[in-house]
């Protein structure tokens, strides 16, 4: 491995300081699981690496809001997520999703900063939060700005964060009475890299019609992706077989699938037909 330099900032706004808007070779690091990798075969090489491990208390922090909304700080781990009474009491589709994001090795030692950051499209967290209408505060050298989570990315590994903006916490608004759902679909064990997942997201006018839809798609193509087509044919209807049946064409039909070497094109686009409907109705139950 080639050398490169440590610094460890004792705040975030020393640690933004020490990025650079130029050089993507300076880059952040929290738990590192995935930079690690990247960084062992020679994929990525650092001139400096900035720890976020010294910063401030309060971005390790999950907190509550009285509304039954949720704060999380960048820099709580995954596992520390997954055992939050906060977070699971007010949204228990974590519960679930948490429990096959990798295994817990990596839960303990990844960061939620760095699983939204990262841009990988088979990764859990981003369209778990995307479901649940989350966003993230960014931090850079001109202020703070809000980024819905499904905004934050471009493609594959690409973001719109800036070289020297870092996320600070991630909001999840409370959900008011809404269902949610999550899953997750592998070709091996339950807490491998997925060939697809999904999650919906549905607020209910009376116990058979959908007030409004959210319909998020991951794994399968470049980047987290919401399906507004299908969101829209969900919203205002009532819920039966032969809503599900348009609903999973219509999905199929929307979403954008690249193969690779968890599945190809096809095949995902045949789970999605299968899944969403379960998710719907588990979302509903």
């Amino acid at each position: 491995m080639i050398p490169f330099d440590w610094v460890e900032p004792a705040s975030l706004k020393e640690a933004v300081s020490l990025l650079d808007a130029d050089d993507s070779t300076v880059r952040p690091i929290s738990g590192g699981t995935a930079l690690m990798l990247m960084m062992k075969p020679g994929f990525f090489v650092p001139s400096r690496l900035v720890s976020l491990a010294k910063i401030e208390a309060d971005y390790s922090s999950i907190r509550a809001g009285g509304d039954g909304s949720l704060r999380v700080g960048a820099m709580t781990s995954l596992a520390e997520l997954e055992r939050s009474a906060a977070a699971i009491v007010n949204f228990p589709v974590m519960k679930g999703a948490l429990q096959t994001l990798s295994n817990i090795r990596v839960r303990n030692v990844a960061r939620v900063g760095g699983a939204l950051a990262h841009g990988d499209p088979h990764m859990d967290l981003p369209p778990l939060f995307a479901t649940l209408g989350a966003r993230v505060s960014v931090v850079g050298p001109d202020g703070t700005r809000d980024i819905a989570v499904e905004d934050l990315y471009l493609g594959y590994y690409q973001t719109v964060l800036k070289n020297n903006e870092l996320i600070a916490e991630a909001i999840v608004p409370p959900l008011n009475g809404a269902r949610a759902a999550y899953k997750k679909i592998t070709s091996r064990s339950a807490d491998d890299w997925p060939a697809l997942n999904m999650g919906v997201r549905l607020e209910m006018a009376d116990a058979n019609t959908i007030k409004a839809a959210r319909v998020v798609l991951g794994a399968a193509s470049e980047r987290v992706t919401r399906l507004a087509q299908t969101e829209s044919l969900l919203t205002g209807a009532i819920v039966n077989d032969g809503l599900l049946k348009r609903v999973s064409e219509s999905a199929a039909a929307e979403a954008r699938f690249v193969s690779d070497a968890h599945g190809s094109a096809a095949y995902k686009r045949e789970l999605l037909r299968v899944y969403l409907p379960r998710t719907i109705k588990e979302a509903l139950s």
